[in-house]
């Protein structure tokens, strides 16, 4: 899990509205004409209305899971273009977003559908699911090497190379799953799923390689439509 140094928590449902944040205007990653005060802005406004609908979804779906959101930005204007989900350490879920990555979204469905699919991700319990596939890759790949008479560190060398492939195996099906949920997620808080699903298309195609962790742009589009049309599916 990463650690989480340069924070600014913007929402968490039961406690309000964080103080007002001193975003960067450029510097590192950030382009030279990034606004930082509107950025702000509709970053408050977006995690204002995903936020409250995330944990009511999470609610509605799941038993005995966490769902106290906290949407977050990492101050870190060096730090790339990326949106992430994880767990503090007292196990909340937090959904972070570079600065990187507010400059990078072009209008709020953008940022609300990137926001609601990595919501996504922690109400389908992903992380547990990937963190489980890795230690069986992890501990199949290690066995094999040691019965095969490898060294320690051979054995060592195998279960990094078996962890990689345990956390890849679902990846590409993960990420469709919170493409599906996530639309759902941002419709319900007002937002336009295919709108937001254009971002997609400025990033580099992954295509369908073996063991890729992301899915092909194309068919990402299509599950985004699917749930756009037919959202009780995922009841």
């Amino acid at each position: 899990m990463r650690r989480i140094l340069l924070l600014l928590a913007v929402f968490l449902s039961a406690c309000g509205q964080a103080p007002a944040p001193v975003l960067p205007e450029g510097g590192g990653n950030l382009p030279d004409d990034f606004d930082a005060a509107a950025a702000e802005l509709s970053f408050r406004k977006v995690s204002g209305a995903v936020g409250p609908t995330a944990e009511r979804v999470c609610r509605d779906r799941t038993r005995g899971i966490n769902c106290n959101f906290r949407i977050a930005i990492d101050l870190d204007p060096t730090a790339p273009v990326n949106a992430f989900q994880t767990l503090d350490n007292k196990g909340n879920p937090v959904v972070l977003f570079t600065i990187a990555m507010l400059a990078d979204v072009r209008n709020p469905n953008e940022l609300a559908f990137v926001m609601s699919h990595e919501a996504a991700h922690h109400i389908l319990g992903h992380l547990d699911k990937q963190a489980n596939n890795a230690a069986a890759g992890a501990e199949f790949y290690g066995d094999r090497e040691a019965r095969k008479g490898g060294t320690p560190d051979d054995i060592r060398q195998a279960q990094e190379l078996g962890a990689v492939v345990g956390s890849r195996i679902f990846s590409k099906e993960f990420e469709l799953e919170a493409d599906a949920l996530g639309s759902v997620i941002a419709m319900e808080a007002g937002y336009d799923p295919l709108q937001g699903a254009q971002f997609f298309f400025r990033l580099p195609d992954p295509g369908d390689k073996f063991l890729g962790s992301h899915p092909p742009n194309a068919e990402r589009l299509e599950i985004v439509r699917l749930a756009v049309r037919n959202p009780e599916l995922l009841q």
